[in-house]
């Protein structure tokens, strides 16, 4: 698959990465699913900086964190309770080596939407499928095309201070928009130094989705709107077919 941005891969980026984008009540929605369908055992695949997954860990989950960023890993372990976490390097075919029979298999934020080729979409389906017991769980949100919100994605140049007094300056541009692929690039100025990253995210619609996961062994269970980004992205929870 495809090598993770460097806004995930460079440590100079990484360890920014929870500073510049503090809110995460995004991730509400998916720790009050993992009580919804009575998890025990969940993956947390593109854990990034492993927000979700320790908050899973600490209220008694047992995760297994999964991300190709070595960098946004490293953060992750870091941090306190991390040791209660299984920390895993590498993409979705990489839980074939830990062995796991998860309840739930989560993919918050955009990380469904990285997968831009047939290709690795299918190969992630089908490793988090056979990572999942029988008629485990897979959640997943992804943003709806028909909205276009990519056209307010630009930000100019924003000085932002960090908690240690600090600051840099972020920016954001999109630079292509070729349906259903949109890129755009992002730089941050640390130290006089600008660090860029360049992103793709693959736009599919509802109903393309609800014809791939059945062809990967789901059901699908139930589609719902995003809490936090109300009318702008889908939420697809699917069943582990038996």
């Amino acid at each position: 698959m495809r090598a993770p941005d460097p806004a995930f891969a460079d440590p100079r980026l990484a360890v920014l990465y929870d500073e510049l984008d503090p809110d995460r009540s995004d991730l509400d929605a998916y720790v009050a699913l993992v009580a919804e369908v009575g998890a025990r055992t969940v993956v947390d695949l593109g854990c990034g900086t492993g927000t979700l997954a320790l908050l899973l860990a600490e209220s008694g989950c047992d995760v297994v964190g999964v991300d190709p960023a070595s960098a946004s890993l490293d953060v992750a372990r870091s941090k306190p309770g991390a040791d209660r976490v299984t920390w895993v390097d590498g993409d979705a075919t990489a839980l074939a080596e830990v062995g796991v029979a998860a309840d739930l298999a989560v993919m918050t934020g955009n990380v469904a939407q990285v997968f831009v080729s047939d290709e690795d979409w299918s190969a992630t389906l089908t490793a988090v499928r056979r990572s999942l017991r029988a008629e485990g769980w897979l959640a997943f949100e992804t943003r709806r095309p028909e909205v276009r919100d990519w056209e307010h994605w630009d930000v100019p140049p924003t000085r932002v201070v960090l908690a240690g007094g600090a600051s840099v300056v972020v920016s954001r541009t999109v630079t292509e928009v070729a349906l259903p692929l949109v890129t755009f690039d992002t730089a941050t100025e640390v130290d006089g130094d600008v660090l860029r990253s360049r992103s793709t995210l693959r736009f599919r619609d509802r109903e393309e989705i609800e014809e791939d996961l059945p062809r990967h062994g789901y059901d699908v269970v139930d589609v719902r709107g995003a809490p936090d980004r109300p009318g702008k992205e889908l939420v697809f929870l699917a069943h582990a077919r038996r």
